[in-house]
């Protein structure tokens, strides 16, 4: 048998080499979500539901709302009247879902919720036997407004949030899951009181920016989501935050303690790996399916 020549022995090895580089090419590349999962392809994960309808996306989004509300409680985050997350409306782009004035987040359901014309303020729909929080109004509107790439806004007067927003700066890269934040929260630094006014709405929302997160100053929290459960689990990570912080600065108050930042490399590899809204949107349902294994799911009625 003639030896083989060099000749074809070298095209044999770009030809095998363009057929790996071929399946290497088509390889399917995985989502930050995937890639936290051990041996993701041997399984589907759950994605963000699609609907056929406006009326199926808008009846998911206020049981996904009712249900962070839910958890909330279990939080600790209810204040009295204070707090609200709205929903922007999957048909009509200048309506947003809040919740009304005074029913405890524990007891909140899908049929409690009020539609809003944030253009107008005018109340189009929903549960109009009962008004949404004014301050409410005005800050969610401000933000839906400003921000058509938000579809819900989250704001509470939950303990940490509250106690930290006094400093009036923005947290530090102490931990992975504070970087969930990283770049990508701001402070709104003079506080107007109670926000009854449209201006005062407008200049949290200003404050927001692009951002994911605010903290307001004297006041309180503010999260923001392309869902609502991205939005409610982004709130519960920033209250610990506040939490971890506020721990933290204690500790090192005595001055025998040094603070161990996060490098930027470092915090914003983790930002990407967690904050995507995919993953953000996976992180809270084991709280909602908590949720229904506590209590039912009388939460969607």
């Amino acid at each position: 048998m003639a030896p083989i020549a060099l000749h074809d022995e070298a095209v044999s090895v770009v030809q095998t080499c363009k057929v790996a580089a071929a399946a290497a090419s088509t390889k399917k590349e995985l989502t930050p979500l995937e890639s936290l999962a051990h041996q993701a392809n041997s399984k589907p994960l759950p994605k963000i539901p699609t609907f056929n309808t406006h009326e199926e996306k808008r009846q998911w989004q206020l049981e996904h709302m009712a249900a962070a509300f839910r958890v909330w409680a279990r939080e600790g985050y209810a204040e009295g009247i204070s707090g609200h997350i709205s929903v922007r409306d999957p048909e009509f782009e200048d309506r947003l879902w809040i919740n009304p004035l005074g029913v405890h987040y524990g007891m909140m359901k899908a049929s409690d919720m009020v539609c809003i014309n944030y253009m107008t303020g005018e109340v189009v729909g929903g549960n109009t036997e009962i008004p949404a929080n004014a301050a409410g109004v005005s800050i969610h509107s401000a933000a839906h407004k400003r921000r058509p790439d938000v579809h819900a806004v989250c704001h509470a007067h939950s303990i940490y949030g509250r106690a930290y927003s006094a400093f009036g700066k923005p947290l530090e890269m102490l931990n992975q899951d504070v970087c969930n934040f990283y770049d990508a929260h701001s402070v709104y630094e003079t506080y107007g009181g109670v926000a009854l006014s449209g201006e005062e709405g407008e200049n949290i929302a200003e404050a927001l920016g692009g951002g994911k997160a605010c903290i307001l100053v004297n006041h309180g929290l503010l999260t923001v989501g392309n869902t609502v459960d991205e939005a409610a689990f982004l709130y519960m990570v920033l209250e610990r935050s506040c939490k971890a912080q506020l721990l933290i600065e204690a500790a090192v108050a005595g001055g025998r303690v040094q603070k161990q930042l996060i490098g930027d490399e470092e915090a914003a590899y983790n930002f990407k790996m967690n904050s995507d809204p995919e993953t953000l949107y996976f992180e809270m349902q084991p709280h909602i399916r908590y949720e229904e294994y506590l209590h039912g799911s009388d939460y969607k009625n």
